[in-house]
């Protein structure tokens, strides 16, 4: 059954390496399930709930990436996207957590829809990669300020709006701990690295009294408190449009690269350097998006830590279904989730900031009309505390300086469009 399902020796793996494979991926990426909760539960929304939100997110997207398309990459909530809906969305724009939800169903919708009508390769195409890697620093820029911020190694300063929190308290001494063990352990290659350091803090903070654990398994929490709560027709409102692009704007470049970079590594491209079945892959992206946002969680991306699992011989969609498997099992793990600390996941924030930012290697920063867009983009995002205003800026600043430099030939229909639209949602002509 299993040779039927997932073409195994054609794919030259076996049962027992893509086992392992898929417990590599799991081991990698399960950060998530203490992450994840601890920032979406800052903007209301119970702990419990999320977890399993978290949980079976994660299952529903890495099987149905398995089974339909095929390929060994496990899904889970986004790093970035779910700062975004709790620090964006929710505590500056004031939404409630619920009309947040309803705009992650909306932007999954949509990317169902350009995956189905093939509009996905035109927008792709239309949006400059320096730009787009731009973003993505921004993006680790954005975790690295909720890290530093959760750690309580940065505070606000009514005087220069940020300094410098109390090192000596034990949340921001630990908190460095943890960064500095991630670093080492993910430098010589241990599985793992990430939760490992999540888990090292917390069993130092139990130890020394900061924070307390109340048993290890029991019963998943109920999925009650979030489970069908978004509110659709509340997303619908015009603030909201340019949070639905942003939703779906990183969903959509995180997931196109990890898929092909992901693919790649794997030795999965066919001869042309084209991913076979992308389009299964980008609608099990997008369903899991739309399942996540109905059970209560932020938006469900591919991982780039499926990487680990490839590295380790996954070649099929059974490594995703094992990972889907583990998923499922941490359900009963929820007690150990309630557990971490806000200072023990923010190591792990500012690990995933400074992969993040590694984008900016790739870019020329002998081209003023790239470097500076680039570099406003990415530096917008956490000063203006928002994924969606530094898109906004970046896409802006691209168009102008480039239309003033005399390369306005080098813009796409699609920057000339949505560069308006942005000009438009800044309000910089609203009177």
């Amino acid at each position: 059954m299993l040779e039927k399902l997932f073409q195994l020796k054609a794919h030259h793996t076996t049962v027992r390496t893509e086992i392992l494979a898929g417990l590599t991926t799991f081991l990698t990426m399960a950060y998530i399930l203490f992450v994840n909760p601890s920032i979406l539960a800052e903007a209301g929304v119970d702990h419990g709930a999320v977890f399993v939100a978290t949980c079976l997110a994660a299952a529903i997207g890495s099987a149905v990436m398995g089974l339909v398309a095929n390929y060994p990459i496990a899904l889970a909530p986004g790093m970035g996207l779910n700062a975004f809906f709790t620090y964006t969305v929710v505590l500056t724009m004031g939404y409630t957590w619920q009309t947040a939800l309803g705009a992650v169903f909306l932007s999954g919708a949509i990317f169902f829809a350009l995956s189905i009508f093939k509009i996905r390769e035109w927008i792709i195409h239309s949006i400059p990669l320096a730009l787009r890697a731009g973003i993505a620093a921004g993006i680790g820029l954005f975790l690295a300020i909720i890290a530093l911020k959760n750690a309580g190694i940065v505070v606000d300063n009514p005087a220069t709006l940020v300094g410098l929190g109390d090192l000596s308290a034990g949340g921001p001494l630990l908190a460095c701990l943890g960064f500095f063990l991630i670093a080492a352990l993910s430098y010589r290659r241990v599985t793992g690295a990430v939760m490992i350091g999540i888990l090292a803090v917390t069993g130092l903070s139990i130890l020394l009294g900061l924070s307390e654990l109340n048993g290890v398994v029991s019963m998943p929490p109920s999925l009650a408190p979030t489970f069908m709560q978004l509110d659709i027709m509340g997303a619908l409102d015009i603030g909201l449009i340019s949070v639905i692009f942003a939703f779906l704007f990183v969903d959509l470049f995180d997931t196109s690269g990890t898929l092909i970079g992901v693919a790649q590594k794997a030795d999965l491209l066919d001869k042309d350097g084209r991913m076979p079945r992308l389009g299964r892959a980008l609608l099990a992206d997008s369903t899991a998006t739309m399942a996540g946002a109905a059970l209560g969680t932020s938006t469900t991306t591919s991982y780039i830590e499926s990487a680990a699992g490839i590295s380790a011989g996954g070649r099929t969609g059974l490594t995703a279904c094992v990972v889907a498997l583990l998923f499922l099992l941490s359900l009963f793990f929820a007690p150990l989730a309630g557990a971490v600390p806000a200072y023990a996941t923010a190591p792990a924030l500012l690990f995933v900031a400074v992969l993040m930012m590694s984008s900016l290697a790739g870019i020329d920063w002998d081209d003023l009309t790239v470097a500076a867009p680039v570099a406003i983009a990415a530096l917008a995002m956490p000063l203006t505390f928002s994924i969606a205003n530094g898109i906004a800026f970046g896409f802006v600043a691209w168009t102008a300086i480039k239309l003033l430099a005399g390369r306005w030939r080098e813009l796409s229909p699609a920057m000339w469009i949505l560069s308006a639209l942005f000009v438009v949602k800044l309000g910089w002509f609203a009177g």
